[in-house]
């Protein structure tokens, strides 16, 4: 076989090995059915979270880079599982969400959430509680 191909073997098993992690992660820290529906029921006020906060200019820029890959990742048509993978498949988006936002209370703080929740205090607590994210 020529080098090329061999290079080509190399950089797609390279990538299968990395989904493949990605799908280990992605189970480990799937929420249960009840977080996944109290999400699914908070997205609205979720995207407009993510988009509030990716705007401020107060957040450090790693943490809106993030937030704006995110959305560009939540805008795109395919998703990483395909929705025929039992469990998750439906459930890829709101797992990437809560991680992401996990790493934006870690980075920005908890009151960063405080300040641009759109929705009910009851909703952020949802929120807090589905991507178990600190009080």
């Amino acid at each position: 076989m020529p080098d090329w191909a061999w290079t080509l073997v190399g950089v797609l098993g390279g990538l299968l090995l990395c989904w493949l992690v990605l799908m280990a992660v992605l189970w480990a820290t799937r929420p249960d059915d009840l977080r996944l529906r109290e999400l699914l029921r908070l997205l609205p006020d979720v995207l407009r979270l993510v988009h509030r906060l990716a705007g401020d200019g107060t957040l450090p820029r790693g943490v809106r880079v993030r937030l704006w890959l995110l959305l560009g990742y939540l805008a795109l048509p395919f998703d990483l599982v395909p929705d025929f993978v039992p469990v998750l498949g439906h459930a890829d988006d709101a797992i990437v969400v809560a991680l992401v936002l996990r790493s934006v209370v870690r980075h920005a703080g908890a009151a960063a959430l405080d300040r641009h929740w759109p929705g009910t205090p009851d909703g952020l607590a949802a929120l807090r509680r589905a991507g178990r994210l600190p009080a």
